[in-house]
């Protein structure tokens, strides 16, 4: 059945979320906002044995006259899927996605790091890792826990004259979120995403800004939820990298995160053997293979839509060239269909 559209439903789909130890940031009802907020159909799936929640799977309808026709679990995150209580509840979950898929003409159903597939369902592994690993709770024992070499850049932080501001809104991270992307050659999120999230989630979204010499140079947007931090959405300028900031911005994340409780750092994904992914690795993550379940429409292949496919190469080389304000003003467009 799909989840009614009443905050009644909402708070029990989270309350299953939360007590389901497979449960996650993306698994909670508010993505059904944020997809609907910007232009995609949610269709958030439940499951009932004996009269009790069973399973739930977050599921939204993606349309794109360049990326195609999709439902994907979860819009505008890495992870999603089905989460249940039986694997029971979790076929059925399954068998209904790929049944809606048919049903909305959808070239594929994609389900994001969601493990082992049932028949019917194409894995697909080796592009992505992921990294999480525990945060100690003292400052030192935490400085142990990474390795010597990251670990004195980290003390080099420390004496770098920086700034940490815990930032209310956006004004400080989205010019460094939207410059990055520009020079990386992709459209970045609207403003007005940003916003909504701290709406949406309001404390289960934090943005830590770190200032040099009087302006802001680093700043990331993050995700708290069951213990774990989720470094999500960053940006900073090109000085911050001989800087040390960015290094200095994800200490300070970890001990803020120890602060309020958090006790697992969740580095997020990176392309495989990219700067992203060894930067991981320095810190003394260890990389964990993610697994994308694909329901493909007979006779289709399985997507391909990333920086690395050589399709977007031409895309990726204009779009390093706009200027700001143009990137700005065009990337909604693109981007909201990327979910």
């Amino acid at each position: 059945m799909l989840l009614p559209d009443d905050s009644g439903a909402a708070a029990a789909w989270d309350d299953f979320v939360r007590h389901h130890p497979e449960g996650s940031f993306f698994h909670l009802s508010g993505w059904r906002d944020m997809a609907a907020a910007f232009g995609h159909r949610p269709h958030y799936l439940t499951v009932r044995e004996g009269g009790a929640p069973a399973g739930v799977l977050p599921l939204a309808q993606i349309r794109s006259p360049l990326f195609g026709h999709a439902l994907v679990s979860t819009a505008f995150c890495v992870g999603g899927g089905p989460l249940a209580l039986s694997a029971t509840a979790r076929e059925a979950l399954m068998e209904e996605a790929g049944h809606l898929g048919r049903k909305l003409d959808a070239d594929y159903v994609e389900l994001r790091d969601s493990g082992t597939p049932p028949e019917g369902w194409t894995p697909h592994a080796g592009l992505y890792a992921g990294f999480a690993g525990p945060i100690a709770a003292r400052e030192e024992d935490n400085l142990k826990q990474i390795p010597r070499k990251q670990r004195a850049v980290v003390r080099k932080g420390l004496d770098g004259g920086f700034t940490v501001t815990d930032d209310r809104n956006t004004r400080n991270f989205f010019p460094l979120y939207a410059r990055n992307m520009r020079d990386h050659g992709t459209p970045a999120l609207p403003r007005r995403f940003f916003d909504r999230l701290l709406t949406q989630f309001g404390g289960q979204c934090s943005i830590l800004t770190v200032h040099h010499a009087g302006r802001p140079v680093s700043s990331v947007l993050s995700y708290h939820f069951a213990g774990r931090v989720l470094p999500y959405y960053t940006g900073s300028l090109p000085v911050a990298r001989p800087l040390g900031a960015n290094d200095h911005m994800y200490w300070a994340l970890m001990r803020r995160a120890v602060a309020r409780g958090d006790h697992i750092f969740d580095f997020g994904r990176s392309k495989v053997d990219t700067g992203p992914f060894h930067f991981k690795r320095n810190w003394g993550f260890e990389p964990r293979p993610i697994v994308n379940l694909f329901r493909l429409r007979p006779g289709a292949g399985l997507p391909n839509i990333n920086p690395t496919n050589s399709r977007y190469a031409f895309f990726i080389r204009a779009w390093r060239q706009l200027p700001l304000p143009v990137a700005n003003l065009v990337s909604p467009v693109l981007s909201c269909s990327l979910a």
